[in-house]
Order: structure tokens, then sequence, then C-alpha cells
């Protein structure tokens, strides 16, 4: 019975290794039969398969053009020799459907390759080219007839290339710092390099000697302040290299303080610190943790032309110079506006004013018979509003402080509790967004509250009927009606004549379909200002009559619905395949235009006119305040004043920013609200 038994096991065993061995003669007859040419393929005999006469991806061989470690960011190859089984090369000219991918690990990001037979007689070797940004491993697949050529796939490992001031940061920072006198305050550094990649562990790319940090009072001191005490320490895990400033500042005041690698300034290496006493701080905590309540502040504001900012109206011409109090200047108005010469005795005294910091905005208000309140100015507690520290102030001697939204003229104002007027704001911002001005740690926080609401809010359905023949139509009209609570629900889509139940994979195609009715740019509701496929997209100001303003309305609740499904994340995961320029989400959160968007937004028209502007004497070039519309056969149309009476207004060359500034917020915004 034993042997019987045995006998059994070997037959089964030897008819398993027949069979695989027969289908392996089957898949290396078909990779011979598509690896030759279409005139040989009459000539074919298994004779030649016997004498080995065919491609044989196993006996192809790899050589690498670099030695590993490598950095990202160089053009990088390696060589693929083609053999016949019998070893012999094997003619690369030849049709061989050589198939290679390379895909990031972690990322799973694709790598696009080019091949090139290399032009020698009798060449066997077939050449692949690529470049890859984001360090890390990869895999490389070389295939021929579906079939792995030699050991592939292959694994490298790409490291990230050398600092780049630029691109490294400080995480979790804030534009100004609030410290407290004597106590130690610690900044995490991390190094990238030109690709944003955490640099590697290496000696020379995080020898702390590269880095400096300077730092000088802010008012009436320029030199160094001696009693700034700090150090520094490099600490090193496997993959990044992070640097530690540890700070500690024993004296009050406002102080400006920049850190650089290699003499250079880091991305946000320039930030101001406030220095708080223990009371003080003691102060400012109880200000913040009083929610609801707004803090007021007396204070003095300087008159309208003390504040105004030239870049954004036109100078005065009842006022001398001398009648104007200098105000924070930015480096355009640096170029284009000379100095004032000024002296106390010729300022205007400053209006009596009460400062208001609550957790949503900064009011500025005047008293008129000590009890009729009526404000004057109202900031938004945001990123957007930036503070800049003077010193003091000529008429009260008390320290000044000028308020910038980005959209209202800059707010000049002095303060006898001018740091703790600042330190309550910016604490309650750093309380608004999270504890950190990053974008990473800006986006975390945003996720993170989405989901504190998606935990609120029962997760019920809505359902919404739509037809693919009019998705934009059909869904405008389905949700026209919806309030807040139904678009936070979970929607149920059904497409019209189409029988299936949602279990989340039509809910994903109307997802996808509608933001390419809203955003893609045949459909004339967006447009880009260049031809290029990769430009950012706008509002079209050209768009047709039958799509109002509320299709944009539309959209906008659209995109707020993808973000908040976005943050539970998986199968929620929804992507507005829109890249939107940044003067529109510059309007979205409410600042003003300013030229320098058109740099990003319309780099044609940055070169070729407001660089020409910037560059350039204007007083010959007979521009005014206007800009003229024409026609798509190239008729002038009319002719938009930017200013009342700017057609008679001429541009010269102190008032040429002005002009730009304008001519930004027409082309930017006015044009598409008025179309």
């Amino acid at each position: 019975m034993f042997y019987i038994i045995g006998g059994i096991t070997v037959s089964v065993v030897v008819f398993f290794f027949t069979i695989k061995f027969l289908f392996e003669l089957a898949a290396r007859i078909v990779s011979f039969l598509q690896h030759e040419d279409r005139e040989r393929r009459g000539e074919r005999t298994i004779y030649d398969y016997v004498r080995g006469n065919y491609l044989d991806p196993r006996s192809c061989k790899i050589s690498w053009d670099w030695k590993d470690p490598y950095e990202v960011g160089h053009s990088m190859a390696f060589r693929v020799h083609l053999f016949y089984k019998n070893g012999q090369p094997f003619p690369a000219h030849r049709p061989v459907g050589l198939r290679v991918h390379i895909c990031h690990v972690e990322l799973a990001i694709d790598i696009p390759v080019t091949q090139e037979v290399l032009q020698e007689p009798n060449s066997n070797v077939v050449k692949v080219a690529f470049t890859v940004r984001r360090a890390g491993r990869y895999e490389i697949t070389v295939k021929l007839g579906g079939l792995n050529v030699a050991y592939s796939p292959y694994y490298k490992v790409f490291q990230p290339g050398m600092v780049v001031p630029s691109k490294t940061k400080i995480v979790c920072h804030f534009s100004t710092l609030v410290l407290t006198c004597g106590q130690q305050h610690t900044l995490q550094i991390v190094p990238r390099d030109e690709y944003d990649n955490p640099t590697s562990n290496s000696v020379s790319l995080i020898d702390e000697h590269n880095y400096s940090l300077s730092i000088h009072e802010l008012g009436p001191q320029e030199e160094e302040s001696s009693d700034v005490v700090f150090e520094k320490s490099v600490v090193s895990n496997r993959q990044t290299c992070e640097v530690f400033f540890r700070l500690t500042l024993h004296c009050r005041g406002c102080f400006h303080a920049c850190i650089s690698y290699q003499n250079q300034p880091i991305s946000n290496g320039d930030f101001d610190i406030i220095v708080l006493s223990e009371n003080e701080k003691n102060i400012v905590e109880r200000n913040v943790s009083t929610s609801g309540v707004s803090i007021y502040f007396e204070a003095y504001l300087y008159d309208a032309p003390s504040y105004t900012n030239t870049q954004w109206q036109l100078p005065p011409t009842h006022l001398s110079s001398s009648q104007r109090r200098p105000s924070t200047a930015t480096e355009d108005e640096d170029e284009d506006s000379p100095s004032d010469s000024q002296t106390p005795e010729k300022v205007k005294k400053p209006k009596k004013v009460y400062c208001y910091v609550s957790p949503k905005q900064f009011s500025v208000k005047e008293f008129y018979l000590k009890i009729i309140p009526w404000r004057l100015f109202t900031f938004r507690v945001c990123p957007g509003t930036k503070f800049s520290y003077l010193g003091p102030d000529p008429v009260h001697k008390l320290l000044t402080l000028v308020v910038d939204d980005g959209i209202q003229p800059p707010v000049e104002l002095s303060c006898k509790e001018r740091n703790i007027l600042a330190a309550t704001f910016i604490r309650s911002l750093h309380k608004n967004i999270g504890g950190s001005e990053t974008f990473q740690d800006k986006v975390n926080f945003f996720q993170r509250e989405l989901r504190q609401v998606h935990m609120k809010r029962p997760h019920s359905k809505v359902t919404l009927k739509v037809s693919r023949h009019c998705l934009l139509e059909s869904s405008f009209k389905a949700t026209r009606n919806f309030s807040v609570s139904d678009w936070s629900k979970n929607f149920e889509v059904i497409f019209q004549d189409e029988e299936a139940l949602d279990w989340g994979g039509p809910r994903r195609e109307w997802f996808e379909l509608i933001c390419k009715a809203l955003f893609d740019t045949t459909n004339q509701l967006f447009t880009r200002f260049s031809d290029n496929n990769q430009a950012l997209v706008h509002p079209n100001p050209g768009r047709p009559t039958y799509l109002r303003l509320k299709v944009y309305e539309f959209a906008g609740r659209l995109v707020g619905k993808c973000l908040y499904e976005s943050s539970l994340g998986g199968a929620y995961k929804q992507l507005v395949r829109a890249r939107f320029t940044r003067s529109f989400l510059a309007q979205i959160i409410g600042l003003r235009m300013h030229y320098k968007y058109f740099e990003t937004d319309d780099p044609e028209f940055y070169k070729s006119k407001v660089c020409f502007i910037l560059n350039n004497d204007v007083s010959e070039m007979d521009l005014v305040f206007a800009e003229e519309k024409y026609s798509k056969t190239g008729q002038l149309e009319k002719v938009v004043e930017l200013v009342t009476g700017g057609a008679q207004i001429p541009v010269t060359n102190e008032n040429k920013i002005l002009y730009l500034n304008l001519l930004a917020q027409y082309r930017l915004a006015n044009q598409v609200l008025t179309s």
C-alpha cells in the first residue's frame, strides 16, 4: 500500500512539472513570435526556438548610468541590452515592444520616460531617460512581451538635493511671535531642497555654522540688541535634519528677527517678536480667554492724509508734503515716492479713538460727545491683516502701530499699550487658525475643525436627480432650493433613465462631471489668460448671457461641498479639477488687487506691458488712467476709465504704480462683475 501511494504522489508531481513546462514553453514561443519582424514570421521554425534564436527577456541586461546614491533633479538614464536566448546581440532597431514603468513607491507618482535606440552598427542597446523631482524609493519595471527583463522590477533610492534657503521653512510659525521676557522659545527649521524635499541626513547639509540669526529692536534703536541670548543645536533623524534655534530674550519690547542660511534669508525667516513681561502676558491671556467680548484700548488716530497709501489714491494737490506724516511704505513706494521731511511742530494733532479687539474683528471707533460711537475702520482677525511696528509718535511720544489688511488704506495708530493690543490680536489669530501660519498646518486645522462639524451633524441623505445630457442645468435646478443643512447632507445621485443604486460610484462620477462642466474653459464659465492648457483658470468676463452670476454661486457651493466631504478622507475625498488664479483666490478672502498678480495669472501681459512700464520712463508713452476694450475683430468697443475722469489724467513716473494697481483691479476683478 505504501509503495502504491508513493507512486501516485510521484506521478502527480511529475504531471504538475510537465504542465508547468508546457505553459512556460508556450509563453516563450508566443514571445518568440511577437518579437520578430513581420517579414520573417514565415521563416520561423521550432528549430530556431530550439537553437535559442529568439529574443529572451531573461537574457537581457540592464546597465545604470549613475552610481547610487543619486540626487533628484538631474536627467538620469539606464540602458537595456537586448540578447537572443543563445547570447547573441539582438538588433535594437527591430520593434521589440519594450515597456518601462517608473513609479514612486510611497507617493504612487508615475514618472514619464523616453526611449532611444543608440545609433551604432548592429546596436542592441535601448537608452531610457527620465527625471525625478521627489526624493524617495522608486520602482523601475522593464518588460518585454509581458515578461520582466532580467531581475526587474528594480528599486532605486534618490536623495534630496542641497539646501535651498528660499524653500527652507520654520514649522509651526507666525509672522509675529509673542514671547515672555526671560522664557525660552524654540524655532524648528526643516531644511529643504529646490523641489521641496526635506534634506537628507548628511553632515554637510546640516552644518549649524551655515545658519545665522540676527535680531534688532524696532523703533528708535536700530543696532543689534545685546540682551538677546540664543542657542542653536542640530537634531537629525533617519529622513530629515531639523535645526532648532532656542531663543531667550531678557528685555521687553518689539524686535525684528531674521534667520539666514549661508547669508540668505530662509522662506519665512523674517518675522517680528513682541516680548512681554509676566504681568503683560497674564493680561493678554485674560483678554484672549474672554470669548465673545471685545477688549478696548485708548489710542490716537492720525488724519487721513497720514495713512493714505499712495499706491491706491492719487496724491492730494491741496496738501503740501510738510502737512503729511510719513507712513510705512512698500518697496515700490520707496522707488517712486520722494521722502518727505517732517517736523513735529507741523504735524496735525491726532484724533482720540478706541480700538476694540474681539476673536473675529479689530475695530477703530470714535465717540461723538463722548457717548455716541462711530465706527471708523474694521479689520478681520486673519493672516491677511498685517501689523508694522514703529517708534514713538511726534505728538504724544507713544509707540506707533500701522494696520494694513490689503483692502483698505493702512491705518496709523499710537497707543500706550501698543504691545498688549498687538499681542491680544495675534494670540486671537493663533487661536482662530490652529496655532500656525504655515499652509499645511492650516489645512490640517481646517480639516480637523470640519470633522468636528461632521460629528455634530447627522449623516442623512438627500436625493439628487440629474440628467446626464444637460448636467449643469439639471444639477443647478435640483439644488437651487437647498439650504445649508441640505448641502451638508450626503448626496444620493440618480441619473435619469439609468437604473443604479448609489453606493458611491454615481456620486463620485457626478462630482467629476459637474466640475468639468463648470471649470472646463470650453464651457465658457471660466477662461485662461493664455492658450496654454496648464494656465490657471479665471472667471470669464466674456461669458455667454445664459450663464448667470448665480452659476458662480453654485460653483462656489460645489467647491465648498468638495472641501467639506474631503475632510472625512477615504471614499469621501473629492478632487476639484481646477487651478484657480491667485487673484481670484485673493478676492475670495477679501484682498485687493495688485499688479504683481499679473506675474502668475497673465505672464504674457506682465512681461509685455507691466514690466515695460515699471522699467522705463512713461512720460512719453501718452498713457492715461483708462483702459481700451477691443472686440474679437480688433475694433475699439469702448474706453473704460479706471478712476473718475481718468481719460484726462496722464500716467507719470510718480503715479504709474497706482495706474498698474487700478489696471489690475479692472482686468482681474471689475471686468468680471460688470460683464
